[in-house]
């Protein structure tokens, strides 16, 4: 993968000339930015002096791409093009973190593309363990983890509790084996990414996600490097919005796989598939396996359904922040079921299934909305530890009733 790289130009966009690199293994680290005034010419400076206080091996340039930016980060990211030949300064009048690499990724002509979050909230120590894989050929796409065993994370028990479902999901729903989907830390190489991030439909935070989800599939190697990590407080970031946008972006992903609209032989084929470990457990079959896989995507719905509503409660009621972690978690659950579970693929019946799942639901919310009934029906309020704990017996009842009716359902079209 050894050719000489030059710095493009995106027309219209893109501030200052093209300018020439003439090593061979470039790095192109791309901070994607919205309304950054405050931290980008600080960050971009720390990161600068850090690749030549530590003698970064490889020939780099850092792009600054600003999506849709309306107060002064365009003007800043200009300015710092302007200065520092090897700093670049990308447009874009449409938001999104997604959008943005994409856009800055494909116009690239690096070896290695890379990202990672304005804050700098990683370790940039980091860094070259991230990029060294990708060079050497060792791997295809590189990931900081916050997960590892090896990270030390400063973050509130909040986030570390929604990182920590959201990744759970997207084992039992995906089959994904990557540890932490979301850390704003990774790079991909050239060749991987120009046949890749075609294929990716999201332009904001599932992006990621989604890349990462198709690299696997394809039987590509993703190489996870612990990091150390320091949450910013002042993030922006609207966390229930975030969440239900994955959710969605989880389903889409999931109906694309199960029904092949995604063209995963021919990417493999493209991306000279090598051998990989299986993407799922070999688990027993029959009643025992659809046991175990029910379970499985049940522990998964449940975290998502407390997380949902925990994250709710503090602005709604109780009966009301059930309601909607409860439908948004069922809905998920019979989609995930009927594949993960009962091996049932296609459109066939599939308004029948997810009408008897929501039949299901609807036992469930007899079941949650009573017991909270029951409990708040005494004059004494109840604390959240024990809404809970009350919450936990009733969601168990309706998950025995929901694999019970589930499997009634899928179990024969499964088998067949």
């Amino acid at each position: 993968m050894s050719r000489t790289v030059q710095s493009t130009t995106i027309q219209s966009q893109e501030s200052g000339p093209a300018r020439a690199v003439t090593r061979t293994r470039t790095v192109d680290i791309v901070i994607p930015v919205h309304n950054e005034q405050d931290d980008l010419e600080r960050s971009v400076r720390r990161l600068d002096d850090f690749l030549h206080g530590e003698q970064f091996p490889w020939g780099f340039r850092i792009t600054i791409a600003d999506n849709a930016s309306h107060d002064d980060t365009w003007a800043i990211a200009q300015q710092l093009a302007t200065r520092t030949p090897h700093i670049h300064a990308v447009h874009l009048p449409e938001k999104g973190r997604g959008r943005a690499l994409k856009t800055v990724w494909l116009a690239s002509d690096a070896d290695v593309l890379a990202y990672m979050d304005v804050d700098l909230s990683t370790d940039l120590k980091a860094l070259i363990p991230l990029v060294a894989p990708l060079i050497s050929g060792h791997s295809d796409i590189s990931i900081g983890s916050r997960l590892s065993h090896s990270s030390h994370v400063d973050r509130g028990p909040k986030r570390e509790l929604i990182s920590r479902t959201y990744n759970l999901i997207l084992r039992t729903t995906l089959a994904a084996s990557f540890s932490d989907a979301q850390c704003g830390f990774k790079a991909i190489r050239h060749d991987v990414a120009r046949t890749l991030l075609p294929l990716v439909e999201d332009d904001n935070w599932f992006f990621d996600t989604e890349l990462l989800v198709l690299a696997e599939r394809c039987g590509l190697r993703i190489h996870e490097v612990p990091v150390d990590w320091v949450d910013d407080p002042g993030t922006t970031v609207d966390i229930l919005a975030t969440a239900t946008e994955d959710l969605r972006g989880i389903w889409r992903l999931s109906r694309g796989l199960a029904r092949r609209r995604i063209p995963i032989e021919r990417l493999a084929t493209e991306l000279v598939q090598r051998d990989a470990p299986p993407a799922t457990p070999d688990l027993p079959r029959g009643l025992t396996g659809q046991l175990l896989r029910f379970g499985l995507v049940g522990v998964a719905s449940t975290l998502a359904y407390f997380a949902i509503y925990l994250g709710l409660r503090p602005a709604l009621d109780a009966q009301t922040s059930n309601l909607v972690a409860l439908l948004t978690t069922a809905i998920a659950n019979t989609a995930t079921n009927r594949i993960v579970t009962f091996n049932v693929h296609g459109t066939r019946r599939l308004v029948r299934d997810h009408l008897g799942g929501l039949a299901a639901f609807g036992v469930g919310l007899l079941l949650t909305s009573g017991s909270l009934w029951l409990l708040h029906l005494g004059h004494q309020p109840s604390s959240r530890a024990v809404e809970v704990l009350v919450l936990i017996i009733a969601n168990g009842l309706a998950t025995l009733f929901r694999f019970i009716a589930l499997r009634q359902m899928m179990h024969h079209r499964g088998r067949h």
